[in-house]
């Protein structure tokens, strides 16, 4: 069965967010809080009660820590939710794409009508020493030799890079500071100060050649939308609903060997072709590319692998192009994570609500002109000896 134009977000919510420290007393505000707030904020944009959501589904991610495996159900208890389907997704960054994936293959074949998908995580809140999730192989063959989690790995894939495509450090500056400049005119941006290339490039290493402004900055927030069949779209929010054209999804993607795999590839390059194919639309058509960006060389990986440019020229293509959003290809229009901020596995559902967001054209100061169609993408769970396990791309267009 096709998903394309089957199923359509009707609503968003997106709220501000916070780097609000509890161990240095400073005001803060609880997951439970910001997962309350998103959901109601969507909510009230789609124009539906909370009552109308019992029966339907709700989707929930969020990291957790140090929770067990009952978290999704202690979100709905805690916001009294009463759904028919409960739909948890933990797939790292990509958590948000995995939601509205499931969501849409819901509301598509007739299990519910709606999916209330929501995100929310206070990593400035944890004060517990250690408390971060690893899996086995980081604690058993990787930080006994100085691996120290997410920015030791990607400094591999980025050497990596550098040294199979010649990518250089002014290109991925110049993600971070056209990103920066979005930032600017994202009123809920947690970064807003101009970013020079000259102060990205003198920045210091982090986890060499990682640089601090290549990597995402942590927040507290929260962040939700809904989900509707096409015909119930069209009865509640015709005018709202911003449809989508193609998904698809792919997991483990090994480029070349399991065992020699190429870590400059991730899944992108079997789910954009996929999701493109599915869509009816060509690259030329896109308005604008939200990809996630945990990390700068993370989007050029994905301008290459999402079929905008040739594998390996995504450090050029960046060169050549305003990446701004008023530029000839924008990336990532609000920000991103690297300057809105990332509230952790919630960080995800940043990209969708974006480009959700510029479809209504309703971005304000960052507004895409005439933007018709956006495609966006989910990447989570760096694999030992690999790059991303998961990854998703979306494609979004008019109703």
């Amino acid at each position: 069965m096709s998903l394309r134009d089957k199923f359509a977000i009707i609503g968003y919510g997106e709220t501000p967010v916070s780097r609000a420290r509890a161990d240095k007393g400073e005001p803060k505000i609880s997951v439970q809080e910001y997962f309350a707030w998103a959901a109601e904020l969507a909510l009230a944009d789609a124009g539906l009660e909370k009552k109308e959501m019992d029966g339907e589904g709700v989707a929930v991610t969020w990291d957790a820590y140090p929770h067990a495996e009952i978290w999704s159900a202690e979100v709905i208890s805690d916001l009294e939710f009463s759904p028919k389907l409960l739909i948890r997704a933990d797939n790292g960054g990509m958590s948000g794409a995995s939601m509205l994936y499931q969501a849409g293959l819901a509301v598509s074949s007739g299990v519910v009508d709606l999916v209330l998908c929501i995100g929310a995580d206070t990593p400035m809140n944890i004060t517990t020493p250690g408390a971060v999730r690893t899996w086995r192989y980081e604690s058993d063959f990787q930080k006994p030799f100085g691996m120290m989690g997410p920015n030791s790995q990607f400094a591999f894939i980025l050497r990596r890079h550098m040294h199979q495509y010649g990518t250089k450090p002014e290109e991925l500056g110049k993600v971070a500071v056209m990103q920066r400049e979005n930032a600017m005119r994202n009123p809920n941006a947690y970064l807003k100060q101009p970013l020079a290339l000259d102060q990205y490039l003198s920045s210091r290493m982090i986890a060499d050649p990682i640089r601090i402004f290549d990597a995402c900055i942590p927040v507290n927030g929260g962040l939700a939308f809904i989900v509707a069949s096409k015909e119930k779209a069209n009865k509640i929010a015709k005018e709202k609903a911003v449809p989508v054209l193609g998904i698809a999804e792919s997991d483990n993607f090994h480029q070349g060997s399991s065992l020699r795999p190429d870590i400059t590839y991730l899944g992108i390059s079997q789910s954009a072709r996929e999701a493109f194919d599915m869509s009816q639309v060509s690259h030329k058509d896109v308005s604008f590319f939200e990809p996630y960006d945990d990390y700068t060389v993370a989007v050029l990986m994905q301008i290459e692998d999402a079929g905008f440019c040739p594998k390996g020229k995504g450090g050029r293509f960046v060169a050549e192009h305003d990446i701004s959003s008023k530029g000839d290809f924008p990336v990532n229009t609000g920000g991103g994570q690297l300057s809105a901020g990332q509230p952790a596995m919630a960080g995800g559902l940043i990209h969708i609500v974006e480009s959700v967001r510029q479809i209504r054209g309703e971005g304000g100061a960052r507004q895409v002109k005439d933007a018709k169609v956006g495609v966006s993408t989910g990447i989570g769970a760096i694999s030992y000896g690999n790059s991303l396990v998961n990854s998703i791309t979306m494609i979004f267009g008019k109703n």
